[in-house]
């Protein structure tokens, strides 16, 4: 199992690889880099970095939900699906409506199934020269961890890189 610096090393070895970062995305800080940084000045690319993805892992939008619910068929002789309620005293009818609400967790810790990391597995920021990768490692404590690739655009390979900074965010074990 590599370390920082052996998991760097082996990200650089990917086609197209201009720079890499292991990032603490609660601190912004960088545990270890290689290769170039975009802006030239890699703790700098690793507070901006860190910031992306502490808003993909917390915000609610990147959280698992339930299944939203199912609306009941439409009847025959309504068909906008909406119950009808008896008269009221008036001699009127009023349509009833029902809703139903579920609750989502915006916590890291995950979704109640053990996990303890982000929900969000990675992260890919197009630009115009390049591509951004950013996987999240999950440790065996806090998980603020992600792995950043920086991708020259004409020569990188986006799928390969996606799936081999994958591998070895599973295989990293922080020194």
């Amino acid at each position: 199992m590599p370390g920082i610096d052996a998991c760097l090393e082996e990200a650089m070895t990917l086609p197209g690889a201009l720079g890499a970062a292991i990032v603490d995305w609660t601190s912004g800080l960088a545990l270890g880099t290689a290769g170039q940084s975009p802006n030239g000045d890699h703790e700098a690319t690793a507070a901006e970095t860190a910031e992306l993805a502490r808003a993909a892992a917390e915000y609610s939008a990147f959280a698992p939900t339930a299944r939203p619910p199912t609306p009941a068929p439409a009847s025959a002789s309504d068909p906008g699906g909406h119950a009808k309620r008896p008269a009221t005293a008036t001699g009127t009818s009023a349509s009833a409506s029902t809703s139903t609400s579920t609750s989502t967790s915006t916590s890291t810790d995950g979704d109640g199934d053990g996990d303890k990391g982000p929900h969000v597995e990675d992260l890919i920021v197009t630009t115009r020269t390049g591509y951004h990768i950013l996987s999240f490692v999950e440790t065996a404590f806090d998980s603020s961890v992600f792995l950043h690739l920086w991708l020259d655009r004409g020569t990188g390979n986006l799928a390969l890189a996606r799936i081999r900074l994958g591998q070895l965010a599973e295989r990293l074990v922080l020194e």
